[in-house]
């Protein structure tokens, strides 16, 4: 009978290092889960908030008025607009034909509206 015990406390024993060792398991995942979740819901806060500065980036208004501002660019007058004309009975520009430029009615004289600079 004493055998018997002894066989059955051991068991017991390895059944509780067993039941131990389980629960430190699940707590480590558990917190690692938590941290996980933490960062993902930062991970969403940050790209919301990317995803709102892209939007505040790209309207419209702002654009043109950092084109106006930084870059000096200015909108296209009818003054400085070229028009082609194919010339009577020419082929269409599909065709090949090569079409004359001819400057609006009223000729002004005006700078180009960008420069046109080499890259190296």
């Amino acid at each position: 009978m004493a055998k018997v015990n002894a066989v059955l406390i051991a068991i017991l024993m390895t059944c509780a290092l067993l039941l131990v060792t389980s629960q430190h398991r699940a707590r480590k995942v558990f917190i690692e889960l938590e941290r996980s979740q933490s960062m993902a819901r930062k991970h969403e806060v940050e790209w919301n908030q990317l995803q709102l500065e892209q939007t505040q980036l790209a309207k419209h208004s702002r654009i043109d008025a950092v084109a106006r501002r930084d870059l000096k660019m200015q909108p296209v007058t009818p003054e400085r607009t070229l028009y082609v004309n194919a010339p009577a009975g020419a082929p269409s520009a599909a065709g090949g034909g090569s079409p004359s430029v001819s400057p609006p009615a009223a000729t002004v004289a005006h700078p180009p509206v960008a420069a046109v600079r080499e890259v190296r």
